[in-house]
């Protein structure tokens, strides 16, 4: 059987079709952006892209501003530091600062309880709202979107408002009957849970398939198994990001250990500095030690951020709440 001719001119030319898909894949497959290359081509576009990164790093400037007087202010004297107008940078910087603010502030001692009450937080706070958010998402129990709501609900109120109620129960623990006063474990109680990283957790359980939890109970897993052996191994990035923030909330909290830690021994840096400052202390230190010692305290949680700042902006990103 013959097959039909066809006329050469009235066949489309595909080359040009399938030039234009790949261009067009090729730019739908780039990384997006706030503000697209093709508005930068226009001069609205860039003097509006170049006002908004002035912005940015006017706002940058800013914000590091202090950062950098603290640690330029604990090299000056104690005359340079309040003179007037302030100087950018020492006109003698004073290195032994920092070494004498290690010794004089007693720095290893209260560093180690820092580390300490961060280390108790993060523990309690990954097995607490690591299975409660297990347990609301993928073990659907009794009353689920009401104990949701709850959480909700708590993040609406001040952490203020809960001092006075929390202070009663740590100086009698219900049921037990014991004083949590000069005890870590009276710090790390009440951070043992906390309904943000519940619900990020959760958010993050979530977005795994339910295939997953599936093929494991026809395999014989119990709820515990699919917690300890699918849902963690899965869920680092998450985990991950809320440990940084616990330590990070940990080694900054400040009004809930004055609280509770009255024993100088026990304190954690942020206490220890105040309580050592010229006005809640016998012996008045230089202000310079005191910029010193704020200034070597802040270093840990800064090289946190640094090194893992990319687990932070992807667990961020893989644990965003869905509404």
């Amino acid at each position: 059987m013959a097959l039909p001719i066809q006329n050469p001119s009235l066949t489309p030319a595909p080359a040009k079709k399938s030039w234009f898909r790949r261009e067009r894949s090729s730019e739908e497959m780039s990384e997006r952006t706030l503000v697209s290359p093709l508005s930068l081509r226009r001069p609205t576009g860039r003097a509006l892209y170049w006002l908004i990164f002035v912005l940015l790093l006017g706002t940058t400037v800013i914000t590091l501003g202090p950062i950098y007087w603290m640690y330029t202010g604990a090299l000056k004297s104690s005359i340079e530091i309040f003179q007037t107008p302030p100087t950018l940078w020492p006109a003698h910087p004073l290195w032994d600062n920092y070494s004498n603010a290690w010794d004089v502030l007693s720095f290893p001692l209260y560093f180690g309880n820092t580390l300490a009450l961060a280390v108790g937080a993060v523990i309690l706070q990954l097995v607490v709202s690591a299975t409660a958010a297990y347990s609301l998402s993928k073990l659907n129990p009794a009353g689920k979107g009401i104990i949701q709501f709850s959480f909700f609900c708590t993040l609406m109120v001040p952490p203020v408002a809960y001092l006075i109620p929390q202070f009663v129960n740590i100086s009698d623990l219900p049921l037990l009957h014991i004083s949590l006063i000069n005890n870590w474990a009276g710090v790390w109680l009440p951070s043992a849970a906390s309904a943000f990283n519940i619900l990020v957790l959760k958010s993050f359980f979530d977005s795994i398939p339910a295939e997953l939890t599936d093929a494991a109970r026809l395999d014989g897993a119990n709820a515990w198994q699919l917690f300890t052996r699918i849902m963690l191994p899965l869920s680092r990035p998450a985990l991950a990001v809320v440990t940084i923030f616990t330590v990070v909330a940990s080694w900054k909290d400040f009004l809930w250990p004055l609280l509770v830690l009255t024993d100088s021994n026990l304190q954690p840096l942020s206490v220890a500095i105040f309580r050592q400052s010229g006005i809640n202390s016998n012996l008045p230190l230089p202000f310079t030690y005191l910029m010193a010692g704020l200034a070597l305290a802040s270093v840990p949680p800064i090289i946190l951020f640094l090194v893992f700042q990319r687990q932070i902006i992807r667990g961020i990103n893989l644990t965003g709440l869905k509404g």
